[in-house]
């Protein structure tokens, strides 16, 4: 067997398509088949069921995928081994919260460009456990995302906070009295919220289960600041990062709901492979600057 052969057997289950792995290989197809049947005839086994669209892992293919991932993986950490002298080029594939795309990446990619110009940064949004899904089978080579503080992380992968981030509950102003209210005195009121995968959301209907209720959802859309026009014209209640609300034009036509049985605040976190190598110190210069940018967005609220 052969380490081109690995490569496309990892291509094509990561994207599920001889097509999109020619591609992502620059090779035909035709090659890439011959690669795949070469490699199924080294070790005796059918790796691809191909009766199936997509192409889907037989049983045996899927413990060869896990292998072969590995393999690949320290392929690359021993390619920027060698090359650590070299100034840092490609691709690094990062994966962004939304809110933090919206708080803190353009700064980021600002200077990330000033520190690695030859390097390209190519940014996807998404929710976080997608997205930490995608760091983990080598799809992104670092990611972040919204996570509890304690959120444990598998073991191939590596992570760290980069500060806290405080949620709002708001609500048209003047539409509720100004004091500390429940839970269940919101159920009537309902929310306006993200589609379902949204931390926020989970971290919302996970307190009220709790309390015995469940998620009174007016509307769900995507757009932190569509969802505070909404709220401002009394579709219901947001729940929103604070650094997003006191940039919106729509603040001052809402009002931050006290609540005595619902703090919500998690973390910023960036979350990256093991195997990544010398990609790290790109990585640093990214935290580094959305660290900042969520300190300065919490300094301005307090001033």
């Amino acid at each position: 067997m052969k380490l081109d052969e690995i490569e496309a057997f990892v291509a094509v289950v990561r994207s599920q398509s001889l097509n999109q792995a020619a591609n992502l290989l620059a090779l035909t197809q035709p090659a890439v088949t011959r690669r795949i049947q070469n490699f199924e005839e080294a070790l005796g086994v059918a790796l691809l069921d191909r009766n199936t669209k997509p192409l889907k892992t037989t049983p045996m293919g899927r413990a060869v995928y896990g292998q072969c991932r590995a393999i690949v993986r320290e392929v690359e950490a021993l390619k920027h081994l060698v090359s650590d002298n070299a100034p840092l080029a490609g691709v690094l594939r990062i994966g962004v919260a939304q809110t933090v795309a919206d708080v803190a990446m353009l700064k980021a990619l600002h200077a990330l460009r000033e520190a690695h110009p030859e390097l390209q940064a190519r940014v996807s949004t998404g929710w976080g456990n997608p997205l930490l899904q995608k760091v983990d089978e080598g799809e992104l080579d670092a990611a972040v995302v919204l996570l509890p503080a304690n959120r444990a992380l598998p073991d191939t992968l590596l992570g760290e906070s980069l500060g806290p981030l405080k949620l709002a509950v708001v609500a048209r102003k003047g539409s509720m009295k100004k004091r500390v209210h429940t839970l269940a005195g919101c159920q009537a009121h309902g929310w306006v919220l993200n589609p379902d995968g949204c931390g926020f959301r989970a971290g919302l209907q996970h307190a009220l289960a709790a309390q015995g209720y469940g998620l009174k959802l007016n509307l769900e859309t995507l757009g932190t600041e569509l969802q505070l026009g909404l709220v401002a014209d009394g579709v219901g209640l947001g729940l929103v990062p604070l650094p997003l609300l006191h940039a919106s034009p729509h603040a001052a036509q809402l009002d931050v709901i006290a609540l005595s049985d619902f703090r919500p605040e998690i973390a910023v976190w960036m979350v990256r492979s093991r195997a990544l190598g010398k990609m790290q110190s790109a990585l640093k210069v990214l935290a580094a600057s959305i660290e900042t940018s969520f300190k300065a967005a919490r300094l301005s609220r307090a001033a």
